[in-house]
C-alpha cells in the first residue's frame, strides 16, 4: 500500500510521521473522510472546502488545495480497488510538548483503505454525554475524536452501530460519525447547524436533494418519530432500525427507503455534486 506523506507517495510500512506531530500530542489537526468508487473520490470538492474551512477555524494554515487533489489522485492511482475510504489528514505540524504550535508548518497524509457496502439499515443507541454547541471546535472536523471513540465503543457493547448525542440545551445534534434525520408526519426532518453538529458533506446533499427541514428537535423526537436515518461519507443514507429499546419494524420506512433512492441516483449522476 502507498500513502502520501511529505510530498509524495511512500510505503506504508516505512513512512514515519515525528512522534512529536501537534496532530499526535494534543490533537492538533483535521481530517476528511472521502468515499471512492471505481477509482474517483465521490463530492470531492465539497469535502476540500470543508478542509478549508477546518483549517481556518482551528487557526492552521490553510491548505495547498492543489497538493491535496494531486496527493489524493496519486493514491487513488497506487491503490486500486471498487470501493474506498480516503483519509485526508492535516496536523499542525512538528511542535513543542504543549499547546503552542511549533514553526515546522503542518503535515499533510492521504491514505486508501478499502470498505465495503453498508446495511440498509442499523441500530444506534443515545449516549447521556453532550455536544457543546458553542466549543471553540464546534462545527470543525478536527482529530480530536476520543470522546467519539468512547461513545462508540458503548455503542458496540450494545448491539449498535453508532451513538447519538444530545446538546448542552437537550436538543437532538448528532451521531459520532454521523448526521440523524427523523421523519414525522411524512416529513423528514435533522438538526439545525445552530445545534452544533457537523456540516456534513452527504447531510447537505441528503438536505438539497430530499427538501429536509432544518428543525430544532428534543431527544425524546426518537422516541415517536416515525421513522429515523442517518447520513455520512460511508454510510450514504441508512435508515434506523432500532433506537435503544424501540424497535423501528420495517426499517427503511417508505420515506427513508425513498430518500435512499434520491440519494443514490443523483450520487450516481455526478461524482462532485
Amino acid at each position: 500500500m502507498k500513502i502520501w506523506l511529505d510530498g509524495g507517495l511512500q510505503d506504508t510500512e516505512s513512512a514515519r510521521v515525528s512522534v512529536f506531530d501537534h496532530g499526535l500530542t494534543v490533537g492538533d489537526g483535521i481530517f476528511e473522510t472521502v468515499k471512492t468508487v471505481n477509482g474517483r473520490p465521490f463530492a470531492l470538492t465539497r469535502h476540500l472546502d470543508r478542509l478549508t474551512r477546518s483549517a481556518r477555524g482551528l487557526g492552521l494554515p490553510e491548505p495547498d488545495l492543489d497538493e491535496v487533489r494531486r496527493a489524493c489522485e496519486a493514491v487513488i492511482e497506487a491503490n486500486p480497488m471498487p470501493l474506498g475510504r480516503l483519509r485526508i489528514t492535516f496536523t499542525g505540524g512538528h511542535g513543542p510538548l504543549g499547546s503552542d504550535r511549533g514553526e515546522h508548518g503542518p503535515t499533510l497524509v492521504v491514505a486508501l483503505g478499502d470498505t465495503g457496502r453498508r446495511p440498509d439499515s442499523t441500530a444506534v443507541i443515545t449516549v447521556p454525554w453532550t455536544r457543546n454547541e458553542r466549543g471553540a471546535l464546534t462545527g470543525l472536523k478536527t482529530t480530536s475524536y476520543a470522546e467519539n471513540v468512547v461513545a462508540l465503543a458503548r455503542a458496540r457493547e450494545q448491539g449498535a452501530s453508532e451513538a447519538l448525542f444530545g446538546n448542552t440545551l437537550g436538543r437532538l445534534c448528532e451521531g459520532t460519525g454521523s448526521n440523524v434525520f427523523v421523519v414525522l408526519d411524512g416529513e423528514i426532518h435533522t438538526p439545525p447547524l445552530a445545534s452544533g453538529c457537523l456540516a456534513g458533506i452527504t447531510r447537505a446533499l441528503a438536505v438539497e436533494w430530499t427538501g429536509a427541514a432544518e428543525t430544532d428537535l428534543p431527544m425524546d423526537v426518537l422516541q415517536r418519530a416515525d421513522e429515523v436515518f442517518l447520513t455520512s461519507t460511508l454510510r450514504d443514507v441508512q435508515a434506523v432500525r432500532r433506537v435503544d429499546d424501540r424497535e423501528l419494524p420495517g426499517a427503511p420506512g417508505p420515506v427513508t427507503a425513498k430518500a435512499m433512492r434520491i440519494f443514490d441516483e443523483h450520487a450516481t449522476a455526478d461524482l462532485d455534486p
